[in-house]
């Protein structure tokens, strides 16, 4: 799915139009739609098409399906029975109504909530002014699939197969399913053996391919500041990890040497990472959480509008192999604890998407909780390994930092989070960057690590407890008071929605208690 939208273009499921189902609903009653409306309510005569279409196919090999209109719906229904020995290498709908609640013959949403087995990829192509696509495409229902947008001529044909047959990227799609790759171009093996990059190498990588995809959306003179900005943080991040791998007596990686930039030429080119490996949902769910709250090209300070940040996010989980949907929820979940931990209040993105010297501090007061944070990219290895090498200033310190703070549990973090030395600023950053991991992996129906709970409700009790102690003699207005006071409600706010949003774990002991 992921090499098919890289290939075709974005993601788009577009918002439909006011009316648009109603429409399209009360088309399928009229006489020239009658084969639609046979298909949607008379079981004998669906049951009939369907088994008429799998005696056709063969039980084992490749095939493609291709579904314009209800054939779109007809290919939905019929993939799903399919032989897991019949692999579907594409399908391509055109101008389908699957959206259209009155299309959900059987269940068919809840029967695709997941993709079938032997089928690669699906994509979608709706046209803006066909009215039983009603300017939109399926993902709403069928969430793993891509949705792509094009537009042929308007007239009375704009729903025609011919026309969406026609169009240049359909027939790419139908292309690449027969055949794969067009491209005709030789690449050099290079056969010398190479060293697979460490964790810390691998989220250096991931983050510097981010900051491309970043550079290259942005125009003028934001563009060449962020290029400037860029090709420093790349020349020393580089020589940083050359110096790593030397120090510790390791080859340098391919993929880490040809990386290297003088930064003193402006004219000399700026190699480009290549796209990021393929990873899981659960294993990149932290570092893109990161990647998202925080500051690429550290230290240097640009304001880059958030739906640029966004759309850099979703072209880096496109060629991961994830999805741009998978970009667009992680945006959405750092939105999603913003908005808890304000209150409702304006958001400020820029008070979230840095955690400061504050952090750093944190980090080192608390032992670096390299023993504490989470396994994954960003894990107790990164930390013990990187941290020192890197520093807390760069770029992959801070995103160190920040992913040691996320991913850590266990008393040391709540006592460095309760300590006065931590500023309400730094501990909202933190439980906001928590809270939208947890958000993401609940949305992604990924499992929770339920040490973040944990960490949270004794930071709580541990805030509570200083305040108490604060209260009975300082003067209400004392700006610890105020800070302790922000702190707590930050934790509050996040239990809360935690607790309202079924992100509490479960705990047999809490059931018997009320049994």
């Amino acid at each position: 799915m992921g090499a098919v939208e890289f290939r075709l273009g974005r993601h788009d499921r577009g918002n439909g139009y006011p009316g648009g189902d109603a429409t399209v609903g009360l088309a399928v009653e009229l006489p020239p739609f009658k084969q639609a409306h046979k298909y949607l309510n008379d079981p004998q005569i669906r049951a009939y098409v369907l088994n008429r279409i799998i005696d056709k196919l063969p039980q084992t090999g490749r095939i493609v399906i291709v579904g314009h209109s209800l054939g779109s719906v007809i290919a939905a229904d019929l993939v799903r029975r399919l032989p897991t020995s019949l692999r579907v290498a594409g399908m391509i709908t055109i101008g389908s109504p699957l959206a259209n609640g009155g299309f959900d013959v059987d269940k068919l949403g809840e029967a695709l909530k997941d993709p079938p087995s032997n089928l690669d990829w699906w994509v979608n192509f709706w046209n803006r002014f066909d009215p039983v696509a009603a300017h939109r495409g399926i993902s709403s229902v069928f969430p793993w699939m891509v949705d792509l947008p094009i537009q042929t001529p308007a007239g009375v044909h704009v729903h025609d197969a011919v026309d969406y047959l026609g169009d240049e990227l359909v027939a790419e799609a139908i292309g690449f399913a027969m055949f794969g790759s067009k491209s005709k171009v030789i690449t050099r093996v290079d056969s010398a053996l190479d060293i697979p990059l460490d964790d810390p190498e691998r989220l250096a990588l991931l983050a510097l391919r981010y900051a491309h995809l970043i550079k290259i959306r942005l125009t003028g003179e934001l563009h060449d500041r962020f290029d400037g900005a860029l090709r420093r943080v790349q020349a020393s991040l580089i020589e940083s990890l050359i110096w790593r791998a030397q120090d510790g007596n390791r080859p340098v990686p391919h993929a880490i040497a040809r990386l290297a930039v003088d930064f003193a030429d402006v004219q000399a080119d700026l190699p480009v990472p290549h796209p990021s490996s393929h990873f899981t949902k659960d294993e990149v769910a932290l570092p893109l959480t990161i990647l998202a709250t925080d500051n690429v090209v550290r230290p240097f300070e640009i304001a880059v509008p958030r739906e640029k940040l966004q759309a850099a996010m979703e072209d880096l989980t496109a060629e991961m192999g994830l999805g741009s949907p998978f970009g667009t929820a992680v945006f959405a979940s750092a939105k999603g604890a913003q908005v808890a931990l304000s209150g409702g209040s304006s958001l400020n993105w820029k008070k979230w998407s840095a955690l400061g010297v504050g952090a750093a501090a944190l980090v080192v007061a608390t032992g670096g909780l390299a023993l504490a944070a989470a396994p994954g990219l960003v894990g107790a290895a990164v930390v013990t390994s990187a941290l020192a090498s890197f520093g807390p200033g760069g770029m992959i310190g801070g995103l160190l930092t920040a992913g040691t703070l996320v991913g850590a549990g266990g008393g040391g973090i709540a006592f460095g989070l309760a300590s006065p030395g931590t500023s309400a600023e730094t501990l909202e950053a933190i439980v906001a960057r928590q809270l939208a991991l947890a958000i993401l992996r609940h949305d992604q129906l990924l499992e929770q690590d339920n040490a973040m709970w944990s960490v949270l409700v004794e930071t709580e009790i541990k805030v509570s407890r200083e305040h108490e102690q604060l209260d009975e003699f300082s003067d209400p207005s004392s700006p610890s008071l105020k800070e302790l006071c922000r702190k707590l409600e930050a934790i509050q706010r996040a239990l809360k929605f935690m607790r309202d949003n079924g992100l509490e774990p479960y705990t047999p002991h809490a059931q018997d208690d009320l049994s």
